[in-house]
């Protein structure tokens, strides 16, 4: 569904009609428009062809529409800042009622879809936490902040193939050597700490750059260019995670490309 649904003339009619006070005109574009858009929030097509009967009822229905796109969006990202918190302190639980309760009132098809495909993910990272198995199908990095926490639990590591394989493919994304994992998992300890090692890089990496990138933003509006520039000089000059390298990398040349139209 979410391949298929693109609001982009909704919102535009929406603006137009409802913030610059243009009249609604009921062509058939207009009509095959808002009967779309209304099944793709909910709303049935019975009661969308009956608002589609006069003027007034067509705009109330243009209102709901835009309406229930709004505050689904707002709602969904809530969840998926108040789900990433809850994670972050390794409450599962807590993180899978956020999401439930977003599906008690969400009527909205698309948001209810990412919404579930969230809540499949976290319960599949609850049952890693509680047998220590990896699923092939989940965040390498997610499940290895998990198996932290298993750890953190009292649970033993174990160091199987599959946990070997997540070990080797997560390690080169916190730039950790090959000759260093391979040391590292020769004992539960050793991989343990090398675990540590990868999701500490990825937490401080991050805080870094969206610190830099806040400053970055603030100089570039204020006329600085070259203070914004500095900003992810200095994050390239301590940074060794590969992929914000790589995201500090393309912001400067951003800012180092003339201004469109120039």
């Amino acid at each position: 569904m979410s391949d298929e649904i693109n609001w982009n003339r909704l919102r535009d009619l929406a603006r137009r009609v409802l913030e610059r006070n243009e009249p609604l005109e009921v062509s058939d574009d207009a009509r095959a428009l808002l009967l779309t858009s209304a099944q793709e929030v909910a709303i049935s097509q019975q009661d969308a062809e009956d608002a589609l009967r006069s003027l007034p009822t067509a705009t109330t229905l243009l209102r709901e529409i835009r309406q229930r796109i709004l505050e689904g969006s707002r709602r969904l990202g809530r969840t998926r800042d108040r789900v990433e918190e809850l994670q972050e302190k390794g409450d599962l639980n807590g993180a899978q009622q956020v999401i439930r309760d977003l599906l008690s009132v969400e009527v909205v098809p698309l948001y209810r879809e990412q919404a579930e495909i969230l809540l499949d993910e976290l319960t599949g990272l609850a049952e890693v936490l509680a047998t220590g198995r990896i699923n092939p199908d989940l965040h390498d990095r997610q499940q290895l902040a998990v198996l932290v926490q298993r750890i953190q639990q009292g649970h033993p590591l174990e160091i199987t193939d599959d946990l070997r394989a997540l070990v080797r493919q997560t390690a080169p994304t916190a730039a950790i050597s090959e000759t260093e994992t391979e040391e590292a998992l020769k004992s539960p300890e050793g991989a343990e700490a090398l675990m540590g090692i990868v999701l500490a890089r990825f937490r401080k990496a991050q805080s870094r750059f969206l610190r830099s990138m806040y400053r970055m933003t603030s100089l570039r509006d204020a006329g600085n260019p070259e203070g914004a520039r500095q900003q992810m000089r200095d994050v390239l000059a301590v940074e060794v995670v590969p992929l914000y390298r790589e995201m500090a990398e393309e912001q400067l040349r951003g800012l180092d490309s003339p201004p469109p139209g120039s």
